[in-house]
């Protein structure tokens, strides 16, 4: 008895040391819609406001289920938003993280009740909500997946299918364990695990790991309460001893989820549980047992096989033998291949009469989507900010993926080598498309057809674009770019189609251009007036009639203004002579007039200086 009680009290302590030695792991959690930060209760949790993550319009929120966090605003996205809306989350420390995203239904009897869309996190789809979700208190109100995220950021997209405005109330990052269900040579950063099914068996309500009084570092999981695997067939044991192993790495499981179990029953020795699942998919099952039944302490009472969709996985699994005795947690996990629609787990005992379940954990197992080349996503940006492209286009997250969801107007290509996905061309046309065409493009170095054609573009056609080898389609036509063609087209030795008609183009056409018609390419510069050098062009230099009536009319304007110069110069010059004529006539008078007051001076000064004596001053 003592030995037991010292081997407890050691691994509480053990337990107690490695928790205060853990850094607090990263958590974010955003109450999609408010305007202010708020903490909810019972655990005072702070969600903080999504002022600047995102668009859409913030709205007051109905809660669907009592698992959806206590939450008063979600955040929602009407199609002239675009079909793909994303919240963009920067700084996110890399490593491994639980991702959520609860849904919610807009407080307005005006909106579809119960909107139907898909969701994705890093480019790779993982949830597409069904008819149904709102109304039931499932897993269906949320999507989860854990996933690597490595890059800084964290980028949670939400796709329209047509069937009501995608709504969000609440999104919450929150990282784990680096190894955390680990479940072999696959697992790593190409991998994501949805959630498929997280249950505890016997519990008698459902409960976040907060609840259980779990570790940060297992991502507040949701456990859903089983209570039974159908009538008659079990019965809910607890326990209130403690749990050796629960709480440590790389999961983490709260030490409380062992305290609760299922039990078949005579009636029904096999424990069984079903559930849907996308079909032709693998998933990774994780069981989890702990031997609470006080009947049962010693090696051998209970041993019961375990099988997958009738296929065994575990045979002869002794809880107490495995785990290392009773009270003690064992975790078992198996990766399987599922071809139908439903999973099958059946507990099948083979010694004793009764097989014995805490908690069950099914993951579906998704390959990430590689994602578009950086450089090509950050061009494409700048492209949206340069032509003003309307919100109906979103242009947000990434631009090829998931596949479901392309970005309307750009073309996709998988480069096998570099395992990223690349843009190979535009189709912009007749969009209502104004802004100018930036120097960017160039870094879409893929483009092999730019089609921009029938929309109000104006400024240069920027001379970036033949850096773009690979190019050969080029239309540009019935837009209103303005000055020359850059000489720079002419090295697009693959052009097959250029299309520039209809613009206000002006100068000579570049001659290497000249020289593609020879080669049975086809080029459309008409309706530019400006336009010349080419055959069906003007000759440069060659002034057309309107030229010629336009130079005759600013040159007889010219004429006009000189003539009438010269006549102000010459009346004015006159008006000069004439005043200097009647000046010299008057001289003569002027010099009297001057000499006289002169000597009159002269006079009055001498006779002053007899009267006053003598100058004091030498």
């Amino acid at each position: 008895m003592l030995h037991s009680f010292l081997f407890l009290l050691l691994s509480f302590l053990s337990s107690l040391i490695l928790s205060a030695s853990l850094p607090s792991p990263y958590a974010m959690r955003i109450s999609c819609g408010a305007r202010e930060n708020v903490y909810t209760q019972p655990t005072n949790t702070l969600w903080y406001k999504d002022f600047a993550y995102t668009g859409g319009i913030p709205a007051n929120a109905t809660r669907p289920s009592f698992i959806t966090p206590p939450l008063s605003t979600l955040r929602y996205f009407p199609l002239s938003e675009g079909p793909e809306n994303c919240y963009i989350i920067n700084q996110v420390p890399s490593g491994h993280y639980l991702v959520r995203m609860f849904f919610g239904l807009v407080a307005d009897p005006n909106f579809d009740s119960e909107p139907l869309f898909d969701v994705s996190v890093e480019g790779t789809l993982v949830n597409s909500l069904s008819t149904g979700w709102s109304t039931e208190d499932s897993e269906q109100v949320f999507a989860e997946v854990l996933v690597f995220l490595t890059d800084g950021t964290a980028s949670l997209c939400f796709h329209s299918t047509g069937h009501g405005d995608p709504a969000v109330l609440s999104i919450e990052i929150l990282q784990v364990d680096d190894k955390a269900y680990y479940f072999g040579p696959q697992f790593g950063q190409g991998i994501i695990l949805r959630t498929a099914k997280r249950l505890s068996c016997g519990a008698a309500k459902p409960k976040f790991d907060a609840d259980y009084g779990g570790s940060p570092w297992g991502g507040d999981r949701f456990w859903n309460s089983l209570t039974t695997f159908g009538q008659s067939s079990d019965k809910a044991i607890s326990a209130e001893s403690a749990i050796n192993k629960a709480s440590v790495a790389p999961n983490f499981y709260p030490e409380a989820l062992y305290q609760a179990a299922l039990v078949s029953t005579d009636t029904e020795p096999d424990l069984t549980y079903t559930m849907d699942v996308e079909p032709s998919s693998n998933y990774s099952i994780w069981l989890h047992f702990a031997e609470i039944d006080p009947l049962v302490t010693n090696v051998g009472q209970r041993v019961f096989d375990i099988l997958v969709n009738g296929d065994i996985e575990f045979k002869a699994v002794d809880i107490v033998s495995m785990s290392g005795g009773p009270n003690t947690v064992l975790v078992l996990n198996t990766t399987v291949a599922v071809n139908g629609r439903t999973l099958t787990i059946t507990l099948h005992p083979t010694n004793g009469s009764h097989a014995i379940i805490n908690a069950i954990e099914v993951f579906q197992i998704i390959t990430a989507e590689a994602k578009t080349l950086p450089n090509e996503v950050s061009a494409l940006q700048s492209l949206k900010s340069a032509l003003q492209l309307p919100h109906r286009f979103g242009w947000n997250g990434d631009p090829c993926v998931p596949q479901q969801h392309p970005w309307t107007g750009a073309d996709c290509n998988f480069d096998s080598v570099q395992s990223k996905w690349f843009i190979d061309g535009l189709g912009l046309d007749n969009q209502g498309i104004r802004g100018f065409l930036p120097n960017d493009i160039s870094r879409l170095v893929h483009l092999q057809n730019i089609n921009l054609s029938g929309n109000s573009i104006h400024g240069a056609i920027p001379s970036s674009l033949g850096n773009i080898t690979g190019l050969e389609i080029l239309d540009l036509s019935y837009n209103f770019f303005n000055g020359s063609i850059p000489e720079s087209l002419g090295q697009l030795t693959s052009l097959r189609i250029l299309n520039l008609n209809s613009n206000k183009l002006s100068g000579k056409v570049p001659s290497a251009l000249g020289g593609m018609l020879l080669h049975r390419a086809s080029f459309n510069f008409t309706d530019n007036a400006g336009l010349c050098g080419i055959p069906g062009l003007p000759t440069c230099g060659h002034l057309s009639d309107g030229a010629k009536i336009g130079i005759a009319l600013a040159l007889c304007i010219g004429i006009l203004f000189f003539v009438i110069f010269s006549m102000c110069w010459w009346k004015r010059r006159q008006n000069i002579l004439r005043a200097q004529r009647i000046a010299a006539r008057e001289a003569p008078y002027a010099k009297a007039r001057t000499h006289f007051s002169r000597d009159f001076q002269m006079t009055v000064h001498a006779r002053m200086a007899s009267e006053n004596g003598p100058s004091l001053l030498s």
